[in-house]
């Protein structure tokens, strides 16, 4: 793989990141961190934006609800797009550090989920939609800001790789064990759903850039925005949905947000410190835990759950993005003082 080809991939929004091109702590290229800089602080403002266009003009999408699985199915796919076989190799190289990420990933934030529902005394909608948010896959932007973060890019790519493969799974038994008691879980439909707009699409897209990965490598740098303008469409259409229940709830959903992703990156975190995996990869366990794909969450809480059951996703979707850049330049501030 090229050093180009390496920098676009890092600066993806919402698509998986490679090694970073220096090892964490040797410094950065400027282009590729001014690219990456810019997709995380846009990101964020895509997803506002069309957030409050669904909160106030939710009558000019009614009926666009049955789109989400397909636009999901996009965003997938352009991730498919990105990876290449070096990828799942890198993951064989370090079965412990993933194996870890993964355990600490699909434990962590399914238990805050249940914990913040819990504590909260959440409705049984936002309570489930919590739930399912912590019981989604890693989120690919956090690939992103581990690289601003300066670290274990190659571990953060890991992790959110084969997380996203073990979703269909995953996701469903875990959302049936915790948020059956709120509402009801078909986890069997759910897996057959998390197969077609998950899994499908990024071997898809795999598949895809080894056939024609020339071709391929010329899209790279549109990909990211693709897939962070289809993220946007999917919460214009979740608020939209439920655009009077948003006004009703809107600071409780915000403060279980805030405390379920800010637990899950000091959570991820420690997890990396207390295996001693070094500091850069406790970096990326912090992003690889507390961020997630919000947008497979919100898929899901809308098809199975209700509309009301998808705002934790939406909010989380623009929230994590936030977090995740402000922890990140924390984290390289103190790398750079540190040397580390």
């Amino acid at each position: 793989m090229t050093n180009e080809q390496t920098n676009q991939k890092a600066a993806a929004p919402e698509g998986p990141a490679p090694a970073a091109p220096h090892a964490p702590g040797t410094g950065d290229l400027p282009a590729s961190d001014r690219a990456a800089r810019r997709a995380v602080t846009i990101f964020p403002l895509l997803v506002i934006v069309a957030g409050l266009i669904g909160l106030f003009w939710p009558s000019h999408f009614t009926g666009w609800a049955p789109s989400v699985p397909w636009l999901l199915g996009v965003v997938m796919f352009s991730m498919g797009l990105t990876l290449t076989v070096p990828d799942f190799a890198a993951v064989a190289k370090r079965p412990w550090a993933v194996g870890l990420g993964l355990v600490a990933h699909y434990v962590i934030m399914p238990g805050l989920g249940w914990l913040v529902a819990t504590v909260l005394d959440l409705p049984p909608a936002l309570a489930a939609g919590v739930i399912l948010v912590g019981c989604a896959p890693s989120g690919t932007a956090s690939n992103v800001v581990t690289y601003l973060a300066r670290g274990d890019v190659a571990l953060s790519v890991s992790v959110a790789t084969v997380s996203t493969v073990v979703a269909p799974f995953v996701t469903p038994p875990l959302t049936y064990l915790l948020a059956g008691q709120f509402m009801h879980v078909d986890a069997g439909v759910m897996v057959t759903d998390i197969l077609k707009t998950v899994l499908l699409p990024v071997f898809a897209g795999l598949l895809v850039r080894l056939v024609a990965g020339r071709f391929i490598d010329k899209l790279l740098k549109a990909l990211p925005w693709l897939s962070a303008l289809t993220i946007a469409v999917i919460v214009l259409v979740v608020v939209a949905g439920s655009a009077d229940r948003i006004k009703d709830a809107a600071a409780l959903v915000l403060l279980a947000v805030v405390l379920h992703n800010g637990l899950g990156l000091a959570l991820g975190y420690g997890a990396g410190a207390l295996a001693r995996l070094g500091r850069p990869a406790s970096r990326a366990m912090a992003f690889e835990v507390g961020m997630q794909n919000s947008g497979l969450a919100a898929s899901l809480a809308t098809a199975h759950f209700s509309p009301a059951a998808a705002l934790p996703a939406a909010v989380f979707s623009v929230w994590h993005n936030i977090s995740g850049a402000l922890v990140a330049a924390w984290m390289a501030r103190s790398a750079r003082r540190d040397g580390a």
